[in-house]
């Protein structure tokens, strides 16, 4: 037998590092902890975007739905996610002297959603959407979530995040990601961020947006 052979097999030599591997792949960076929870975003937006486009089409809009969109940018994305950018993001930003005009508009835009969030969970109901004043106030105030946000969530992903390295350790920048995976769980439990995901998805379905395919020109 040549002395190679046992290295050269298939599947055999790799075996031992699999678990390390794998370990490696489920963990997750502070800045794409954070973009994916943006997808999530993302997601909700469609979900506006959808029931904006029911409601000019004088298309039924489900309360309920437009509702649970809603609650999970109040519950995931504004007291969590946005509750991380600044407590742990924003400041460390300040504190290095970068990014300062863009972490200023930002906070104020956190500011901005959350009131435009508390004016979507008011108008979600079966009676302001049979009012064709609320109809509008509600149109009004989702256009104006989704055009900001749009951008907001861009120039975070595309600058803000990428930059974090340049502001923190090597240390630092893993502990933040240990930080978030606790928060994450002691929030939305085992499930997590997944089991956001999930919530979304029944949003999508109730819609009839779930399906990827659909947005396909």
């Amino acid at each position: 037998m040549l002395a190679g052979c046992a290295t050269t097999s298939t599947g055999s030599a790799p075996r031992p590092e699999e678990p390390e591997g794998q370990k490696e792949e489920e963990e997750v960076s502070p800045a794409e902890d954070l973009m994916r929870e943006h997808g999530v975003l993302r997601r909700v937006l469609l979900v506006y975007e959808e029931s904006l486009r029911r409601l000019a089409g004088g298309e039924t809009v489900p309360p309920q739905t437009l509702a649970g969109g809603a609650q999970i940018i109040r519950r995931f994305i504004e007291d969590y996610h946005e509750k991380l950018e600044e407590q742990f993001l924003f400041p460390r930003f300040e504190r290095a002297g970068k990014h300062l005009e863009l972490v200023g508009v930002l906070r104020e835009q956190h500011a901005r959603g959350r009131q435009l969030t508390a004016e979507v969970l008011r108008l979600a109901t079966p009676e302001s959407l049979s009012n064709p004043g609320s109809v509008a106030s509600l149109t009004r105030t989702l256009r104006l979530f989704i055009r900001m946000y749009g951008p907001h969530a861009a120039r975070e992903d595309t600058i803000l995040f990428p930059a974090l390295r340049q502001v923190v350790s090597a240390h630092e920048y893993d502990a933040l990601g240990e930080d978030f995976e606790r928060k994450e769980h002691e929030l939305f439990g085992a499930s997590g961020f997944e089991g956001v995901v999930e919530e979304v998805a029944t949003l999508e379905k109730a819609l009839g947006i779930y399906e990827l395919s659909s947005f396909t020109p």
